[in-house]
């Protein structure tokens, strides 16, 4: 505890807010030091293994750059990708 303020365990001096929230399974999170939207499929290690919507290959990303997506944003990522495979460009 520091300044009357409690640290998760594992706290390195991020965003505080980072030390709050913790991803869930099938959320939608964007990965802040990549700026990409991802699905979370899980944890290995240190990382949150996170997939792109429009599926493709997982990434490992640090949980304490990991942040929750508005609804409207995770909305209008289904809706570009859902586009994009009706035109051909996926």
């Amino acid at each position: 505890m520091t300044n009357g303020t409690a640290r998760a365990p594992g706290y390195r001096g991020e965003d505080p807010a980072a030390e709050e929230y913790e991803p869930k399974i099938g959320e939608t999170v964007m990965d802040t030091s990549t700026q990409r939207i991802g699905k979370v499929m899980g944890a290995v290690g240190p990382y949150v293994q996170l997939r792109p919507v429009e599926g493709g290959r997982e990434w490992d990303a640090d949980p304490t750059k990991v942040r929750p997506v508005p609804v409207g944003a995770a909305l209008s990522e289904a809706v570009a990708t859902a586009n994009a495979r009706s035109t051909g460009m996926l």
